[in-house]
């Protein structure tokens, strides 16, 4: 699952990953799980998130290739937000070749680099329970509604970080996409429709292409 910061890959990959029971896989829930319990890897990815720097890609995929190894990964699994360079990709695809795990298909969501900044500085979460909200479409009013812990607006949530974030992705993140359409793995879908909405076009595509298959 491609596409820049905030256009609703999580949200999508969890709706795929509880509807068809597949693991949901996410580098950027994985490298916060790091930070929050403060490991080694924790501290050294905060130093780049916090500035909405990528954290480098050895450190990525060695965190990532751990994960789709284990046991659950035979049935299948959804990335979400990786691979984000050409080299993660390269590595990807080498390391999935090796596994017999070819890459069914690749969704990328786009949405106007305006409504994102909009969306992201707009989240906010409880740093408790990990409840996330939004202040335009689900706000907490200070207080998280599960727990009643005053809900926080994360480092690389803030605007100026949002916007040096997008301008990473248009740099190294973009250019993937290319890599895989010249694979023919490639299907992009209108991130500005309601979840719901992206959530029927997605699952159109993959219908369509097995049914082709």
């Amino acid at each position: 699952m491609l596409g820049a910061p905030g256009v609703g890959k999580g949200t999508q990959a969890k709706k795929f990953s509880k509807t068809y029971s597949i693991p949901h896989i996410s580098t950027g829930d994985m490298l916060r799980d790091e930070i929050k319990t403060r490991t080694n890897l924790g501290e050294i990815a905060k130093s780049y998130m916090d500035k909405g720097d990528l954290v480098p890609d050895n450190l990525v995929i060695e965190m990532l290739l751990n994960r789709i190894q284990k046991n659950d990964q035979n049935i299948g699994f959804i990335l979400d937000g990786f691979p984000r360079t050409i080299a993660q990709a390269e590595a990807l695809q080498e390391a999935l070749t090796k596994l017999n795990l070819p890459i069914d298909a690749v969704i990328e969501i786009e949405l106007d680099n305006e409504e994102i900044v909009k969306r992201i500085s707009n989240r906010r979460l409880c740093p408790n329970c990990g409840v996330d909200y939004n202040l335009l479409n689900n706000p907490p009013s200070g207080k998280c509604l599960k727990c009643d812990e005053t809900v926080i607006q994360r480092e690389d949530d803030r605007e100026e970080t949002v916007q040096n974030r997008l301008k990473i992705y248009d740099e190294l993140t973009k250019p993937v996409s290319s890599f895989y359409a010249d694979q023919s793995l490639l299907q992009k879908v209108d991130g500005a429709q309601s979840a719901n909405n992206v959530y029927e076009s997605i699952t159109s595509i993959l219908q369509n292409m097995y049914a082709e298959g």
